[in-house]
């Protein structure tokens, strides 16, 4: 029987022991959300959301986020997909104008499940959302699936539109 080094048991002792939380999510690529990328925009109360979302290229999928509402800008987003260890890894964060983060750092949520128009993500650090997802139902229409803190799902339609 082969020994192994103690430095090579500690690691994969470290490496089993990681919380699941921090485990890669199921197998998927960015390029399984092409569906994704056009511009959509819809009313969230008396604000307008637009989100921009650009198409997939070396791993990655991002989108530039904007609420506006009397005249004004009051928040932007950026929002990036990256392929990570045969999965997808999410990271959002907001600004207010002037681009003063809203947060010290950005949101990291991993894959929680994919199919063809849908796909939805779970919080592995603290931020606003236990989750978030998107589907894609009809050619016109992008629904953002905000889960709230307390268990609650906040539905925001967008419909698309060009903006070329």
């Amino acid at each position: 029987m082969k020994k192994i080094s103690v430095s090579t048991f500690a690691f994969l002792c470290a490496i089993l022991s990681l919380p699941a939380s921090l485990q890669a999510g199921p197998p998927a690529t960015v390029d399984q959300l092409d569906w994704m990328t056009g511009n959509w925009a819809g009313q969230l109360g008396p604000n307008q959301l637009e989100e921009n979302w650009i198409a997939t290229e070396g791993g990655s999928i991002a989108a530039m986020v904007r609420m506006t509402g009397s005249g004004a800008t009051s928040m932007f987003e950026m929002i990036t997909i990256e392929e990570v260890d045969g999965s997808l890894m999410l990271n959002i964060q907001q600004w207010d104008p002037g681009f003063k983060p809203r947060t010290e750092s950005p949101q990291t949520m991993e894959l929680e499940e994919i199919t063809t128009n849908s796909v939805k993500f779970r919080a592995v650090t603290e931020g606003g959302m236990s989750t978030l997802g998107y589907s894609h139902p009809d050619a016109e229409t992008f629904i953002i699936h905000v889960g709230q803190l307390d268990g609650n799902v906040l539905d925001i339609p967008l419909k698309a539109r060009s903006i070329w």
